[in-house]
Parts: C-alpha cells; structure tokens; sequence
C-alpha cells in the first residue's frame, strides 16, 4: 500500500500521488515505468526513473486510467488520499 507520509517530492498537488522510494516500509517507487508509460499524461520519472504524479486526473475517464496503473504498479506505490 502506498504511503501518504512518504510521497515523492515532486507530485503535484491533489489526491493523487506517488511514493518517494526511499520509502522505509518498502513501498516506494521502484522505477518500474509502468505508470509513466501506461498513462504518460499524468506521471512522469525523476532523473533516477522513479515516478510522480504530474497532472492530477478529474474525469472518470482520466480517474480510470490512473486506476489501471494504481493496481498495475508492482509495488503499489501510487494511492489516492482523497484529498
């Protein structure tokens, strides 16, 4: 599960996010490229491949793409707090 105490730096403001990999919990990015390569209009890799969220989705179709990538990262580390 992603963690919202621990999200990468460079996301954009919103609900949306992604976690840094230095995670202690383990559940940071591991620069898979899924995410980014899944749904390139809204996560984007650092200079070390990890992702963040660049654009925060608002239609149910952008929140549905940005679903597939949630459950497709190998680590789980996108989430959604909701806020």
């Amino acid at each position: 599960m992603s963690n919202k105490n621990k999200k990468h730096q460079q996301n954009i403001a919103g609900s949306w996010y992604c976690t840094d990999p230095d995670d202690d919990k383990g559940e940071g990015c591991i620069a898979c490229n899924v995410c980014y390569s899944g749904a390139p209009e809204f996560f984007a890799e650092d200079e070390n491949g990890n992702a963040f969220v660049k654009k925060q989705p608002t239609t149910p179709q952008e929140i549905a793409l940005c679903e597939e990538q949630m459950d497709a990262c190998p680590v789980a580390s996108i989430g959604n707090d909701g806020q």
